[in-house]
């Protein structure tokens, strides 16, 4: 006996035939499929996952995206921008506003 379904999905097709009987078979190729579809979907999600994330970038010496000089004078600069303030205070308490309107124009191409 031997139990082959092949579903609407194009490209997988389930084959099982250990058993002797249809309907075990039958149950069994379902489960494999079952398991086969839920693997692509887990593959998807992990893809869709990774190019959300981006490529990985390690947190090291030379990546930073801002730097800070308090001493002698203060400075901060935005390295992805190119823009800086000399008003370290101000940042460091938060105000970030002009670093983000900075980083959106570069993105649209505007300056």
């Amino acid at each position: 006996m031997t139990s082959g379904w092949k579903p609407t999905a194009p490209g997988i097709v389930v084959t099982q035939q250990s058993e002797r009987s249809q309907l075990q078979n039958k149950e069994i190729a379902l489960r494999l499929l079952q398991a086969r579809l839920l693997e692509i979907e887990l593959a998807k999600k992990a893809e869709e996952r990774a190019k959300l994330k981006g490529e990985h970038v390690a947190a090291g010496w030379g990546n930073q995206i801002r730097s800070y000089v308090l001493h002698p004078y203060k400075m901060v600069k935005d390295h992805r921008t190119d823009y800086e303030t000399s008003n370290a205070q101000a940042v460091l308490d938060g105000e970030l506003d002009e670093f983000i309107h900075s980083y959106l124009r570069s993105r649209l191409g505007g300056e």
